[in-house]
Formats: structure tokens, C-alpha cells, sequence
């Protein structure tokens, strides 16, 4: 947004008489693009169609100086053009980018942008939903920097990781034979894979209904030449058999893995060498220091132990 755009509002605004509305712009993680208006008339500008009659408003916006985060909340009605209850139980809209502006609907090229953030929490019931919207400062509330801890604090293929899951023998896209309760696929074939192989990894539907939904795999287990994959959590969206999805191998975080399944330790994010808890209790005393992870501290003498023992003096 231009300058210009905002004084061409402000002096429309000035003017006494104003055609003014509001327009809001919903980018989810799956790509989709949606435009909704509070105008009786759909309205279009930035490569943008905003739709009239969408159900959708908002709530006051409540804004301060400093690091305080913006917030609002946006109600609507859930229509099956716009926004479903599908989409949002299947979490489609879950930390969708968020853009609101005031817009003078006689020109669009006079507006303004009153709120950029994100969704948080959607509710929904009767019919209708409730979503919370966060701005750009709520990313200051989530923890920053490194943790140092022996395990990698990467997520595998991401930026900080740079493992190249596209290489052969690290994912494999196969249809779906036979799904349970949304959790449990099977598969005839994938022999070449290692029993447990995708254990912690991730599995991508690439088409039918759930497509674009992620799961974590729990267990992975090969018999009699059929594997059977099983997620943390159920799909919120229905997978049908012939369903596509992707399966990507798993990490479970040690140095040891990193090196001997993916040939990436040169990019391991932990500190397999830190010293223990143990460590920062211990004191100086004489005999050994094997780091064996059992107490550095000595035992305490006994006289008394000792006598009845007859180990005192020699005895």
C-alpha cells in the first residue's frame, strides 16, 4: 500500500460525505486466497476479488504503541461458497494470514490497512464461527533462540536442517489401500523401506478430500509384504482408498542418526556433548571420573559400616 492510497482516504474521509467499507483478505497455508466485504456490492483491487454477502464481520479492533498485540475477532456465517465447516475443523484456516482495510468502495484506489496478523483460535456452533485474530507482534510471544540440548532442535528438511527429502529412497508417494478410523493406513508392497523407517516422519495427503492435511507417524511396522502406518492423531478430513499421499522418513533427533540414516551431521542442530545434569552438582574429590552418568559425588564414611565389616586397619 501506497501512500498515496492512504491520503486519497483521508481526504475523502475529510470531505464530510464518505462511501466507505471494509474489506478483509484471508491467505491460507494451503495457498487458497479469499476476499470478503461488508459492501452490498463485491469490490476488487491488488489481484483481489472481494465478495458481497459473505457473512463475514468484524468486531472492534483494539490497537496500542509499543509491543502490545493487536487484536480483534471476525464473525461470520459458515457458507458453503465461502468458508465451511469442513475447512475449518480440517484446520485449513489455522494461522491464516490476515489482511483488513477501510476502503472507499466509489474509488478502491483510496484505502487504507487497519490490521495485518494472523488467525488464532476458531470456534464455531449454531452455524456459524467466531476467529481471533492476532497481529504481527503475537510472534514475539513464542519462545526464542536455541535450546542446548543433545538432541537436534531441526525440524528434518527444513532450513536449519537442509536435508533433501526429494532423494530417493527417503520418501515414497503410494495410494492408500486400507485406512482405519482416519489413523491407520496400510499398504501392499514398500519392501525396499526398513521396518520402522517412518517411524517419526510425516505422512502429506496429495489428493481427495484431506488434501494439503499433515500427520506425525507413530508406528511403522512391516509384515507378510504389507506396511502398516499409523499417525498420532486422526485426520480431521476424510481420506477414501486411492487417496495419494506422501510418506517421509523419520528422525528421532540423535546425533547418531543424523550421521548413519541421512549423512547430515555437518547440519546437526544438538550438542551431543554436553555435560549432564550430574555435572553441575559435582565437586572435587579423589579416585576416578568416569562420566558413566552415576553420582560423582563419594560415599559417605561410616565407622560403624566399616567395623562390622572388618575392613577397618586391615582387619
Amino acid at each position: 500500500m501506497s501512500g498515496a492510497e492512504a491520503a486519497a482516504l483521508y481526504a475523502h474521509l475529510g470531505g464530510g460525505i464518505t462511501t466507505v467499507c471494509r474489506c478483509w483478505a484471508v491467505a491460507r497455508r494451503d495457498g487458497a486466497l479469499l476476499g470478503f466485504t461488508d459492501h452490498d456490492e463485491g469490490l476488487g483491487f491488488d489481484g483481489i476479488a472481494f465478495k458481497a454477502n459473505s457473512g463475514l464481520t468484524a468486531k472492534a479492533l483494539v490497537q496500542g504503541t509499543g509491543l502490545a498485540v493487536d487484536n480483534t475477532e471476525a464473525l461470520g456465517a459458515l457458507m458453503s461458497e465461502a468458508i465451511t465447516e469442513e475447512d475449518i475443523l480440517a484446520g485449513r484456516y489455522d494461522g491464516a494470514e490476515v489482511r483488513a482495510w477501510m476502503v472507499n468502495w466509489a474509488n478502491p484506489g483510496a484505502r487504507l490497512m487497519l490490521f495485518r496478523g494472523t488467525i488464532g483460535e476458531v470456534s464455531r456452533a449454531n452455524g456459524a464461527f467466531e476467529a481471533e485474530l492476532r497481529g504481527l507482534t503475537e510472534a514475539l510471544n513464542q519462545p526464542q533462540g536455541r535450546v542446548y540440548q543433545p538432541q537436534c532442535s531441526a525440524v528434518l528438511g527444513d532450513g536449519m536442517c537442509r536435508f533433501d527429502l526429494s532423494i530417493p529412497g527417503y520418501s515414497a508417494e503410494v495410494a492408500v489401500e486400507q485406512v482405519q478410523d482416519g489413523r491407520v493406513f496400510r499398504f501392499s508392497g514398500m519392501a525396499e523401506f526398513d521396518q520402522r523407517w517412518f517411524e517419526r516422519g510425516r505422512l502429506r495427503v496429495l489428493s481427495g478430500e484431506a488434501a494439503g492435511l499433515v500427520g506425525l507417524v507413530k508406528n511403522d511396522r512391516l509384515s507378510n509384504a504389507r506396511r502398516e502406518v499409523e499417525l498420532w492423531e486422526q485426520l480431521p478430513a476424510q481420506v477414501a482408498v486411492g487417496d495419494v499421499v506422501r510418506i517421509e522418513a523419520g528422525c528421532d533427533k540423535r546425533a547418531q542418526t543424523c550421521r548413519l540414516k541421512f549423512d547430515n551431521f555437518l547440519n546437526f542442530r544438538g550438542f551431543p556433548h554436553i555435560p549432564g545434569e550430574d555435572w553441575l552438582m559435582s565437586y572435587p574429590k579423589s579416585g576416578g571420573s568416569e562420566k558413566d552418568g552415576g553420582s560423582l559425588a563419594p560415599k559417605p564414611f561410616s565407622p560403624i559400616l566399616t567395623l562390622l565389616t572388618g575392613q577397618q586397619n586391615g582387619g
